[in-house]
């Protein structure tokens, strides 16, 4: 068995991966073959050249908006989490707070991104709390649903065994969640990385707090459009490599135990 787990995660990486080389192959082809001009749809190798004569302006824009974004995720899994833990402890309190929760993800953060920024002085501050928002409900919802599912057996074990409810909490409760958890944050982490760069096209920051989202507002002006798919190129792989960073610690911890992981290594 273990040969055959090594080949599917083996065609894992290989599958994905060949698929993507040749449909920027296939982009290239297209735009040489039908002439297509630069400034309506560029060729992979112009976006590579702009990536390669911008790479510092560029890479201090991607740094701006992952440190914006890497904020607002931490802030999302510490209130988040803790919100749920307050949601457990009582159905009553849950049912009178989770339709607000609800309320922030339906939102669109547009239009609330305008009265933040005004609200809060700091212009770094209002662009994390902005992607904060846009963060926080799969980390709420995921990890409520993870420490209600619970068996109830186990739950009946321990209140036979006159287990407090901290103690049903921590040794239950929490490693049930676990992958509930683990699977928000797969989530969350996409959305903290959009929701920063959305926050940035509504503030609109420049200089040396300028992120992506203001190095592709600066590129369509200028009709700059390699500059703008480098900057979409590099919010992407952004995202990919912060999906993959969940993924990895996803499996680290349950991997030697929860037959979420172990069953895909067997």
């Amino acid at each position: 068995m273990r040969p055959l787990a090594q080949s599917e995660a083996f065609m894992t990486v290989a599958a994905p991966l060949a698929v993507g080389v040749l449909a920027v192959a296939m982009w290239e082809i297209a735009c040489r073959s039908f002439n297509v001009p630069i400034f309506l749809f560029p060729k992979p190798s112009d976006i590579a050249a702009k990536l390669a004569s911008d790479w510092p302006t560029l890479l201090a824009a991607l740094g701006m908006t992952l440190r914006i974004a890497l904020q607002a995720f931490f802030a999302a899994i510490v209130i988040g989490t803790l919100i749920a833990f307050l949601f457990v402890q009582s159905r009553a309190i849950e049912m009178s707070f989770f339709p607000y929760a609800v309320l922030l993800q339906v939102t669109p953060i547009v239009a609330i991104a305008p009265l933040i920024i005004i609200l809060v002085k700091n212009t770094q501050v209002a662009l994390t709390v902005c992607a904060t928002v846009v963060a926080l409900f799969p980390i709420i919802s995921n990890t409520t649903l993870g420490l209600r599912s619970v068996d109830p057996g186990l739950v009946n074990l321990f209140r036979m065994s006159r287990a407090g409810r901290m103690q049903t909490l921590w040794r239950l409760r929490i490693p049930s969640a676990l992958p509930y958890f683990f699977g928000g944050l797969r989530i969350s982490s996409g959305l903290a990385l959009i929701g920063a760069v959305v926050a940035e096209f509504v503030a609109g920051t420049g200089g040396r707090s300028a992120g992506l989202a203001y190095e592709i507002l600066q590129s369509g002006f200028a009709l700059d459009i390699p500059r703008m798919f480098a900057a979409l190129f590099l919010i992407t792989l952004a995202g990919v490599g912060l999906f993959t960073i969940m993924v990895g610690l996803s499996k680290l911890a349950l991997g030697a135990w929860h037959e979420s992981e172990v069953g895909t290594d067997a």
